[in-house]
């Protein structure tokens, strides 16, 4: 459906062109060239994970530059005022869309609200913002990263009755830590019901905030006499910290812990065995997807936009379902960390510096 919109697109090209030309050779242009459309991105901070200015920001600015649209893309650094300013700023310029990774709920809303009065669509980008008012949302499936997370533990684990696992989930305010946390539970949950494992506890930690994490979860252990036999950490810098507590312990690598990202650090804690596994999740299939929706929707392509958006996505608050592109996401071990190189998701001379190279030559990554 996006193929009409394009050739009216290129038509349109041709026709300023020539416009242009006809002024030039009969005197001065009667005509410019009309103003790009703009498309407002707001990225939430710059710590929790190092994706959003080192593959989001990029990818999208290259995608909307290269279909002739004015990216506007600002980072919140996790700051909830900063985030209103830019809404705030965004709607003041017009933005034909505005995509969104939502700090808050009550901030994703308010944003929201100002650009509905403003008659600007909104996309909800990777995370969904509870009660909010969003034509759009692009993500991955998150019960499904979730699930995997559970898999991945229990194939670590391996028949160990009664391990004793603990919980470092996500930021309460992030309506994907809830689903991370149903999928977690839908393979989890009936082993901590029949005694199968032991679930120490499950902690939510404020923001993702690492750091927090880390004390958290050393708080929980040593409640729990130092015992522990594996580790759900929400994503890979939460298994970081984890990870760091579980060093001074002496029992790195020798509990699993999961994470999800497969950022650099991640990948290369998989592959020294101190985390049992990640989950990829392609940031460059996410930014592409929610490019794709907003140049639709940029250019007036209302059908196209719906034409890739052919999942739902239920908002459990507003007790409604939105249009969404809900994409999928892979489990990564020790053993097929190689497929990302390959894929050149990452580079093998990045992930095997220092003690990982090691490690690198035994699963056959090359560092050329």
């Amino acid at each position: 459906m996006r193929r009409p919109a394009m050739v009216l697109a290129g038509s349109l090209v041709l026709l300023l062109s020539a416009c242009g030309q006809a002024g030039q050779s009969g005197g001065p242009a009667t005509t410019t060239r009309a103003a790009k459309p703009i498309v407002g991105v707001i990225l939430p901070d710059k710590t929790t994970s190092a994706r959003w200015e080192e593959q989001d920001r990029p990818l999208l600015s290259s995608a909307f530059s290269y279909a002739d649209i004015e990216p506007f893309i600002e980072n919140a650094e996790g700051d909830e005022g900063k985030f209103a300013s830019i809404a705030d700023e965004m709607v003041r310029r017009k933005v034909k869309v505005l995509v969104i990774t939502p700090l808050s709920a009550e901030g994703g809303l308010n944003a929201q609200r100002k650009a509905k009065a403003a008659g600007i669509p909104v996309i909800d980008y990777d995370r969904v913002t509870l009660g909010g008012q969003a034509e759009y949302h692009v993500g991955f499936d998150s019960v499904n990263v979730g699930a995997l997370q559970a898999d991945g533990l229990m194939q670590c684990l391996g028949n160990k009755p009664g391990a004793q696992i603990i919980e470092i989930e996500g930021a309460p305010s992030d309506h994907n830590a809830t689903l991370f946390s149903q999928g977690q539970r839908s393979r989890l949950g009936s082993k901590y019901d029949n005694g199968t494992l032991k679930l120490v506890k499950s902690q939510p930690v404020q923001d993702w905030d690492n750091v927090l994490g880390g004390q958290l979860f050393e708080q929980i252990l040593d409640g729990n006499g130092g015992k522990v036999d594996g580790v759900v950490a929400a994503n890979d810098g939460l298994a970081g910290a984890v990870i760091e507590v579980l060093k001074r312990k002496g029992l790195a690598g020798k509990v699993p812990v999961t994470g999800q990202d497969a950022t650099v650090d991640g990948l290369r804690a998989v592959l020294r065995g101190e985390q049992c596994m990640t989950v990829d999740k392609p940031v460059r299939t996410e930014a592409e997807a929610a490019a794709r929706l907003a140049i639709a929707i940029a250019r007036g392509d209302q059908n196209g936009a719906d034409d890739l958006a052919t999942g739902n996505m239920r908002d459990p608050v507003a007790k409604r379902d939105m249009k969404a592109v809900l994409l999928g996401a892979t489990a990564i071990t020790r053993n097929t960390v190689r497929t990302l190189v390959t894929a050149g998701v990452v580079k093998p001379a990045q992930l095997c510096e220092g003690d990982v190279a090691r490690f690198c030559a035994e699963q056959n990554i090359i560092v050329s």
